[in-house]
């Protein structure tokens, strides 16, 4: 993989997790049931960001964990604020259970892109010496 596309990919992912991280912002809005019409119209358009973002992430590499099905049940079991904070207790807290696993798989990949990335650039900088002394 290209360093510059490398470089974009991690940025991408490094913006899908924001995005991801406010999805747990708005389960604890809903738990709370402290929302407004314009927080659930925020949180339907990051569930949307979110989704089209995977699509271009898993397009860019191959990731058995935490997997598109995975991501998407997660969103089809969120539909709304409203939703969420009618849910009880056991199922908010099992919806964060996976949002956490998700999280966490999505954090591996990052790591494992930002080591793929430094390798890139280890052998970019050994091999500017090496030509530079011929």
């Amino acid at each position: 993989m290209q360093n510059k596309k490398l470089d974009q990919l991690i940025t991408q992912l490094e913006n899908f997790l924001e995005c991801w991280k406010q999805i747990n912002y708005f389960i604890n809005l809903a738990r709370g049931k402290k929302f407004s019409a314009e927080d659930e119209n925020q949180f339907l358009e990051i569930k949307s960001i979110i989704v089209q973002e995977l699509e271009l992430i898993t397009a860019a590499i191959q990731c058995q964990s935490p997997s598109r099905e995975d991501v998407h049940a997660l969103i089809a079991g969120a539909p709304s604020l409203r939703y969420l904070g009618d849910s009880n207790e056991g199922s908010l807290r099992a919806l964060e259970n996976q949002w956490h696993k998700i999280y966490v798989g999505f954090q591996s990949i990052l790591g494992q892109l930002k080591v793929k990335q430094r390798e890139i650039e280890a052998q970019s900088f050994l091999g500017s010496i090496f030509k530079k002394k011929n």
